[in-house]
C-alpha cells in the first residue's frame, strides 16, 4: 500500500529490498503511474479513505491474481518482511482455510482484528470469501479511516479466523514497530490499550524467525538487508 508522494522516497526502497523476493509484488495505490509501476484504485488519498483504499486493493488481487499465489500479504511502504521467515511460517496451514496471520489488536469492544502496519497475510480461502461476500454494505463497511479495523470486522462477519503467529515460546512474529522499540520498550500509550497479548520488550520476546516490523525508514530497510542476507557471524550456530 502506497501513495504518489511517497513512490520515490519508501516504495521503491521496498522494491530494492524485501519486495524483491516476494513471487508477485504489487504496489497499490490511488493513481496509476505505468512506469514504476503501480495500480489505481480509484479512492481518493487521505486516512478517512484507508478502508475504501484496502479494500479496493484486496478487492483487484481477488479479480486479477487469487489463482497466482496460495497466500496474499498486505503491507505498508513502511514495512519489512521477512519472506523466508513468512513462508517458513505458513508451510503447517492449508490456504483451503478460512484463515488469516498478523500482529493481534483488540478495542475496548473486544473486537479482534491485526495491526495494518505489522501486516496480515490471508490464505486463498480468506481473499476468497472477502472477495466475494465482502461487497455486502451490511457486512463491511466501504469507506473511513481505521482500515486495519474495518478489515478485521468485515474478515470475522464473512467467516474468516484469526489464528495465533506467536511461536512456540510466546515470542511475537510480526511487529507494529522497528526493531528498537520491541526491544527497549518505547511504546506509545495507544499500544498498551490495543496489544492483545500485552506489550512484551527485550530480545526474548521476538521470533528468532520474526516476519515483520513496521515504521521502518527507507535507510533501515538497507540496514536490515545488509544485517540479515550479507553478513553473517562465522561459526556460530544460531539456536531456535
Amino acid at each position: 500500500m502506497t501513495c504518489p508522494q511517497n513512490l520515490e522516497t519508501r516504495a521503491i526502497h521496498v522494491k530494492k529490498t524485501w519486495g524483491k523476493r516476494c513471487n508477485v509484488l504489487l504496489f497499490m495505490s490511488s493513481v496509476s503511474n505505468s512506469s514504476f509501476p503501480t495500480i489505481g484504485l480509484n479512492v481518493s488519498e487521505g486516512r478517512q479513505h484507508l478502508a475504501a483504499k484496502e479494500s479496493g486493493a484486496f478487492k483487484y488481487v481477488f479479480e486479477h491474481y487469487r489463482d497466482k499465489a496460495d497466500w496474499f500479504l498486505k503491507a505498508d511502504d513502511d514495512t519489512y518482511v521477512i519472506l523466508e521467515n513468512l513462508r517458513y511460517f505458513l508451510k503447517d496451514y492449508k490456504t483451503s482455510d478460512p484463515i488469516y496471520f498478523g500482529h493481534h489488536f483488540k478495542t475496548h469492544s473486544k473486537q479482534e482484528y491485526f495491526s495494518g502496519g505489522a501486516g496480515y497475510v490471508l490464505s486463498r480461502e480468506a481473499l476468497t470469501r472477502f472477495g466475494t461476500k465482502g461487497n455486502d454494505l451490511k457486512l463491511c463497511r466501504k469507506d473511513g479511516a481505521g482500515s486495519d479495523l474495518a478489515t478485521g470486522q468485515c474478515m470475522a462477519k464473512v467467516g474468516v479466523k484469526i489464528v495465533n503467529s506467536s511461536d512456540a515460546l510466546s515470542r511475537s512474529r510480526f511487529h507494529c514497530f522497528e526493531p528498537a522499540y520491541h526491544l527497549f520498550g518505547n511504546y506509545p500509550d495507544w499500544y498498551y490499550t490495543y496489544d492483545a497479548n500485552g506489550p512484551r520488550q527485550g530480545m526474548e520476546s521476538i521470533s528468532n524467525y520474526a516476519i515483520s516490523f513496521h515504521y521502518v525508514n527507507p535507510k533501515l530497510m538497507h540496514v536490515m538487508d545488509l544485517f540479515i542476507y550479507h553478513i553473517q557471524p562465522y561459526g556460530i550456530q544460531l539456536t531456535e
